[in-house]
């Protein structure tokens, strides 16, 4: 054996490499791929390194049934990222209200996050969520 052998890729790597990829699934909307990892034992409440959840990935970009798939795997759909912004926030900003929708149902508080989806609701006149939000 030499000093010359490459490193063999270790668990640290594997676990970093399969967060990445449920990240990214999140960001897609890839339910299969997340359900599939989530029924596996992927923790519902992954975050990664600004703190935004797989619930707040998907939330953020719109994936109505991914983050419904999400929260049916325990995901908290008040956790707010290192920032302080909450997924339902996160879809009041980007104006989706089917999104919105699925987080209120599962309990999601409008006045929770800095600033709160009320709040990013009102800032952007988002009129459907606000009317969601009541």
């Amino acid at each position: 054996m030499t000093d010359n052998a490459a490193p063999t890729a270790g668990t640290d790597d594997d676990a970093v490499a399969l967060a990445h990829t449920l990240f990214e699934a999140a960001r897609e909307g890839n339910t299969d791929l997340l359900r599939a990892y989530l029924e596996a034992g992927a923790p519902a409440n992954l975050t990664n390194s600004a703190g935004d959840s797989l619930l707040m990935l998907a939330a953020y970009h719109g994936h109505a049934d991914a983050v419904r798939l999400v929260l049916q795997h325990g995901a908290d759909a008040n956790t707010p990222n290192d920032r302080g912004q909450t997924p339902l926030a996160g879809a009041a900003f980007k104006g989706y209200a089917d999104v919105a929708r699925v987080l209120l149902d599962a309990g999601a508080d409008p006045d929770a996050g800095s600033p709160s989806a009320r709040a990013a609701a009102q800032m952007f006149a988002r009129q459907e969520i606000l009317d969601l939000l009541g």
